[in-house]
């Protein structure tokens, strides 16, 4: 029976998560149910691990990618091959004890290896099963596999991103993976709040393509309403003008001209109010039927000084604005810092690391997970121990080859 405790910023603590995913939007998921208390347990194929453990990877066998170490601080790891009868074994006496399992294989993956969904659920019938798939369990392209760039272009993302008259581009940032990730957490709660009323499990199921589709909002509230295909904008909105970076004389300056008053406030601080009585200007819509000849313009203003000083004319003026900051300026601003968003955590070899926070706080502060990354197959021995299996059962999954532990 899961012990629940009541600390506000741990809310999961005593859930047991078996981690059957790799790579980034199953982990994700994993990283963010650690931060919310859980004990996450990644179960990781043998040999060979988690296939982002290679990637960018410069040191030896013991090493990791930072890459890596992000999204799976404070997990632990048991390499098993679950493939052999006696890892299949044991992989069902864990499944059994546990309140959550996660697992990014391709759709009918784990009906193949005898681990479908619906049974893992009658075997323990509070299970929540989390699947993260690419094009989702159902419909003529669930079997294919998925991949951030393949599901963000089909999807339609790309083709909104990027400036206009060039080719689209891809998001800098994985979204697809990451959000995914988010929503199978999203989807785990759910579930869980599911079982705390019913006491019974249940199969949640999201997919790459599902987390970029969401993306579209207002792409798909134009389309939907007009039958137009939305253009690439580069950084302006589809629907407000001024709303957009502009170029100041060291960088660039993001302006949120969200309504009139706004407008008012905008042309006030440039010395511009002759724009308010123009005809191209003096209305939401021609504002925005004219949004090109308007940034040209703003543009030409804005070249005269720095993106800090005209942030604190717009800032003191009530016009929401901010600086274009680059990663390192971004991380570590005071305000991020503010937020728990840039924790230090330990890393593999003993020293610490930082890393990116928990992005929910409960009473104003949060206590994510910040133990390191797992070597892989660090914790089997003492994973298999907890779960009941005795110093003979290891044996016999090390004599079968069915496991591994890195510190034998």
């Amino acid at each position: 029976m899961t012990t629940h405790h009541s600390r506000p910023d741990r809310p999961l603590e005593g859930i047991k998560v078996l981690e059957l995913s790799q790579i980034m939007a199953g982990p994700i998921c994993g990283l963010m149910l650690g931060d919310l208390g859980a004990e996450v347990i990644k179960i990781e194929k043998f040999p060979g691990g988690d296939d982002a453990r290679a990637f960018n990877n410069t040191g030896g066998a013991r090493e990791m990618p930072a890459s890596f170490q992000m999204i799976n601080r404070g997990k632990k790891s048991v390499a098993l091959n679950i493939k052999t009868p006696e890892g299949h074994a044991t992989l069902l006496k864990l499944i059994e004890q546990v309140d959550v399992v996660t697992e990014n294989y391709r759709p009918g993956t784990l009906d193949r290896l005898g681990l479908a969904p619906a049974d893992l659920i009658k075997l323990n019938p509070k299970l929540i099963v989390v699947s993260v798939s690419g094009y989702g369990s159902v419909g003529p392209l669930s079997h294919l596999g998925g991949f951030d760039l393949v599901l963000q272009a089909f999807s339609g993302l790309i083709s909104v991103t990027g400036e206009p008259g060039r080719t689209p581009v891809k998001p800098g940032v994985p979204l697809a993976d990451i959000n995914a990730g988010v929503l199978a957490t999203l989807g785990t709660l759910s579930a869980y709040i599911h079982r705390l009323k019913t006491g019974q499990g249940q199969w949640v199921q999201t997919s790459l393509l599902q987390a970029s589709v969401q993306q579209l909002y207002w792409y798909a509230a134009l389309f939907f309403s007009t039958g137009q295909l939305p253009e690439r904008l580069g950084t302006a909105h589809p629907l407000i003008a001024p709303y957009q970076t502009f170029t100041c004389s060291d960088g660039e300056l993001a302006v949120g001209g969200g309504n009139n008053s706004i407008w008012k406030r905008i042309v006030q601080v440039i010395n511009k109010p002759e724009w308010d009585e123009d005809p191209h200007f003096n209305s939401p819509k021609n504002r925005l039927d004219n949004r090109s000849a308007l940034a040209l313009l703003m543009n030409e203003v804005l070249l005269t000084h720095t993106r800090a000083h005209w942030e604190d004319k717009f800032l003191a003026a009530g016009v929401p604005a901010g600086a274009v900051q680059n990663i390192g300026e971004a991380l570590n601003h005071p305000q991020t810092k503010a937020l728990n968003m840039v924790i230090e955590a330990q890393n593999a070899n003993g020293g610490t690391l930082q890393s990116i926070g928990l992005p929910i706080l409960f009473n104003g502060s949060n206590s994510p997970a910040r133990g390191a990354a797992p070597l892989l197959g660090q914790h089997t021995r003492e994973v298999l121990q907890t779960f009941g299996l005795s110093d003979d059962d290891y044996d016999t999954l090390i004599n079968a080859n069915a496991c591994m532990n890195l510190n034998d």
